[in-house]
């Protein structure tokens, strides 16, 4: 099973370069998004084969989550906990026989850590939700979490720590995660692996220095670990800021 997650950084934008062609070469049994930035009336497309399923945020052109899938789940559904979760469409969960699937675009703490009180709230709430639906069956999480976990998951560590994406507080909450019985797939497979990155800021020619982060993930229960046969990061895909990330179930 293959899958795919990718922050299109708006998905009408997007489709101007080349979305379809994109999804259509990777071939991908599942094929997430988040920031799609759009109420599913605003956009027109197909992708043949394909179950879709849109989150969106209250707030127009904000956020925004979807599911594409060629497998009907067996249950899909939108955000998680109470009410104050429930504005941003950031999560999709699809329940499948053997696991869930959930879409995530994490809040981003904002310049100055603003919102950093809602992110740490969001993050002990997000981890007990996953804790809930690992009781039952694993999970697969895949999505921009906002968050480069260690120094080698971005080119400049130095200069960006406290900044949001790489605060000690957003670190540890990703630490607190995986400790709860879960696995980064990309860095458990590729443990020294430099340079990997899935989002580039527009300025400073970043993404031509690969002066960038890797702050969008596939993250698993650790009991499904071995039925994973490959994790990537495309970043020869354009079309956003971020580059799509993969991963193979057996």
């Amino acid at each position: 099973m293959k899958l795919l997650s990718w922050n299109v950084n708006g998905l009408r934008a997007c489709l101007k370069k080349g979305f379809l062609e994109t999804c259509a070469q990777a071939d991908a049994d599942v094929i997430c998004l988040q920031e799609t930035k759009l109420q599913p009336e605003q956009v027109d497309f197909t992708l043949p084969g394909y179950h879709m399923y849109f989150n969106s945020a209250d707030k127009k052109g904000y956020s925004g989550t979807a599911i594409f899938t060629r497998e009907e789940p067996l249950s899909v559904t939108y955000d998680f906990g109470g009410d104050l979760h429930r504005h941003e469409g950031r999560v999709i969960t699809a329940e499948y026989p053997d696991f869930y699937l959930v879409c995530c675009y994490t809040p981003n703490a904002q310049d100055g850590l603003k919102r950093i009180d809602y992110r740490m709230q969001w993050e002990d709430d997000f981890r007990a939700y996953l804790l809930e639906l690992d009781a039952v069956k694993p999970v697969v999480l895949c999505g921009d979490l906002n968050v480069a976990h260690e120094e080698i998951d971005l080119k400049n560590p130095g200069p960006n720590r406290g900044n949001a994406g790489f605060s000690d507080e957003e670190r540890g909450k990703m630490t607190e995660l995986l400790s709860a019985g879960f696995v980064d797939t990309f860095r458990t497979l590729h443990p020294g692996v430099t340079g990997a990155y899935s989002w580039w800021s527009y300025r400073f020619r970043a993404r031509d220095n690969n002066a960038g982060w890797r702050i969008d993930y596939f993250i698993v229960s650790r009991r499904l670990m071995g039925r994973v046969a490959a994790a990537g990061i495309r970043s020869d895909v354009y079309g956003s800021d971020h580059c799509p990330v993969t991963l193979e179930l057996k």
